[in-house]
């Protein structure tokens, strides 16, 4: 424990020189100490009342088996909102510029009855409750400090590790009226100074913040004139694209040999390597955190070689399953072990949205973040340059396939352009435009294509999701370089542990990820058991879209491959579609946020007027 504890005091460098000299099995030992600082290993019933730190205050919260930030949003604010209707204080909603944190205006002569409320209210029993003093901002140097009082339910996993309390509470703040006038005591994001009169509405929770998607049918009260719609309100829909395989399958391990047994020239080392298909449920947790994390998207879809993740609902209306089958049909529909291939396809998802999020099973989301980190509220895409680079020179076989995809869309960027690019892009969400895709396969017909046919990675690939795209929109007006808080953390290397341990403690990313380039097949199952410890600790609570545990278990018996069967997959694929379109398993309606906490239509007060005003009215 000492010697722990001088680790802890060491700088990161250091730290991480020291990991690499020690074996595996105690590395793995380091990360799971660390996790006992978020968390240990007791497990809590649901609804127990443990100690906590929440937002630098040591508080008790309530043990939950589910929970997002979006549904604590929403619970603390229809919690004060109904208090005060129930108590007769008169009040209106505001957005503020947190988007986390809910904000409730109330004039300043009920300021003593307010601080009565939120210690006696029912609906606010369990709730913790904290005033703050403010102090203006750079924009309003003149003005006096001013009083806040927060409100919320601070909620954990069973282990204590994961506390959504004090960055997701419902701020009370006191507006005082100058004769036709009243003003607010702080800067938020509509307005300083109003009508002391004004018709109070009820309006959609997505006008109130912008982490609150469009679909929501939560309402909230406020005053018609702060019913504006915000020009950076992102108000186009954004879906989400996977590509997944389960590598251990024996079904797809028969048509990946099957497949190698006629190549499409020379394969690169690490073209079809174990480590590259492996399965260590990386997608169960990088969904989780699409769900938690940005409830904003619209829709998931996954895109797999006719195989199913055991933990899936493929019938959940957030998910929709494609097959290679099907993406592949006018190709004669066979399996790829290509990413490049694949994602040289994705803008031909049926019903896919133009603007979408890509990303890898191996990516992350490690924080609630807002639409407007990947795509302006114009629909101009953004993306994060890395320092590294591909090189100079025409693509070789013996160039690693990431390499050798960079040179090629080098080549193209500079034919269309006059520029030359060298640098590749973080491992993120890549924030893509379908018609983007669509511009590229048009005017690169014939490498769009044979990118596409190439089962294997080949040195004649485009990379065009992951780096193509970006430069291209860029140069057409349609892209932005823009910055991400991110951690990149390659499984194999020594210092991911200590990485890991400094992610669970901190969460100060937007995002992370737990790449495996070519690790040693003797060490994979040290990877599994670190991954195992760190991500349920991470994002413990399960998405709506996952089976019970048990039903999980007598799933993992199947294949994968066998569980698409038995789903009924194979059925809708033997209907082949016509080129250049794709058939889903199901078409999901849009998205819709858990039904936890009951909106305030059906539990909360009566609304101000007959119909809500949504976005766009």
């Amino acid at each position: 424990m000492i010697a722990l504890k001088i680790y802890r005091l060491l700088p990161q460098p250091v730290r991480r020189r020291l990991l690499g000299l020690l074996p595996a099995h105690r590395r793995i030992g380091l990360v799971q100490a660390f996790s006992r600082r978020r968390g240990g290993d007791t497990v809590h019933p649901s609804g127990a009342l443990v100690t906590v730190a929440d937002g630098g205050v040591r508080t008790r919260a309530e043990v939950v088996d589910t929970a997002t930030p979006l549904q604590l949003w929403h619970r603390n604010l229809t919690a004060v909102t109904a208090a005060l209707e129930a108590a007769g204080i008169d009040y209106h909603c505001i957005r503020n510029d947190d988007h986390l944190r809910s904000t409730v205006a109330v004039l300043d002569d009920q300021r003593p009855a307010v601080r009565r409320l939120v210690k006696s209210a029912p609906t606010l029993s369990g709730a913790h409750v904290r005033t703050l003093t403010v102090q203006p901002g750079r924009d309003r140097p003149d003005d006096a400090p001013t009083e806040v009082i927060q409100v919320w339910f601070p909620v954990t996993d069973v282990r204590a590790g994961v506390v959504l309390g004090a960055q997701f509470a419902c701020e009370i703040e006191f507006w005082t009226r100058h004769g036709d006038v009243v003003r607010a005591p702080r800067h938020n994001a509509v307005i300083d100074e109003a009508p002391a009169e004004a018709e109070k509405v009820r309006v959609a929770a997505a006008l109130i913040s912008h982490f609150v998607p469009e679909a929501d049918d939560h309402t909230y009260r406020t005053r018609r004139d702060l019913t504006v719609r915000a020009p950076d309100r992102v108000g186009f829909p954004i879906d989400a694209v996977y590509t997944w395989v389960d590598g251990s399958d024996p079904d797809w391990l028969k048509r990946k040999m099957d497949a190698l047994g006629t190549p499409d020239g020379p394969l690169h080392a690490i073209a079809a390597n174990t480590s590259r298909y492996h399965n260590r449920d990386e997608l169960r947790y990088s969904m989780r955190s699409l769900h938690s994390f940005a409830p904003w998207l619209r829709r998931i879809f996954l895109i797999t070689d006719s195989q199913l993740p055991s933990w899936l609902d493929p019938n959940h209306p957030m998910v929709t399953v494609i097959s290679h089958a099907e993406l592949f049909a006018d190709l004669g529909g066979r399996s790829s072990f290509n990413s490049h291939a694949i994602e040289s396809r994705l803008h031909r998802i049926d019903g896919l949205a133009e603007h979408f999020l890509y990303l890898n099973d191996d990516v992350f989301l490690g924080r609630p973040l807002l639409p407007t980190h990947f795509f302006h509220a114009n629909g101009i895409a953004k993306f994060f340059l890395s320092p590294a680079q591909f090189g100079l020179g025409e693509a070789k076989p013996s160039d690693p396939p990431v390499n050798a995809a960079g040179k090629n869309n080098r080549r193209h960027i500079q034919r269309q352009f006059g520029v030359t690019i060298t640098q590749k892009m973080k491992h993120t969400p890549f924030a893509l435009r379908r018609s983007i895709m669509q511009q590229i396969e048009a005017m690169l017909p014939v490498d769009v294509l044979a990118t596409a046919r190439h089962r294997f990675r080949h040195h004649g690939d485009l990379s065009i999701p992951s780096s193509l795209h970006q430069y291209w929109a860029y140069l057409i007006g349609q892209a932005v370089p823009a910055d991400i808080e991110y951690e990149y953390a390659d499984l194999g290397h020594p210092s991911t542990p200590a990485r890991l341990a400094e992610l669970l403690t901190r969460r100060h990313r937007d995002v992370f990820c737990l790449n495996d380039t070519d690790s040693d097949p003797a060490t994979m199952a040290a990877q599994e058991q670190m991954l195992a410890d760190f991500l349920p600790r991470y994002l413990p609570f399960p998405a709506p879209f996952e089976l019970p545990d048990d039903v999980v278990a007598e799933r993992r018996r199947l294949g994968a491959t066998a569980l698409w069967r038995k789903s009924g997959g194979d059925r809708r694929s033997v209907q082949q579609p016509a080129p250049g379109t794709t058939v889903i398993l199901q078409v999901p309606p849009t998205a819709r946020p858990a039904t936890w906490p009951p909106s305030p239509r059906t539990s909360g007060p009566p609304p101000a007027t007959d119909a809500p005003i949504r976005l766009g009215e």
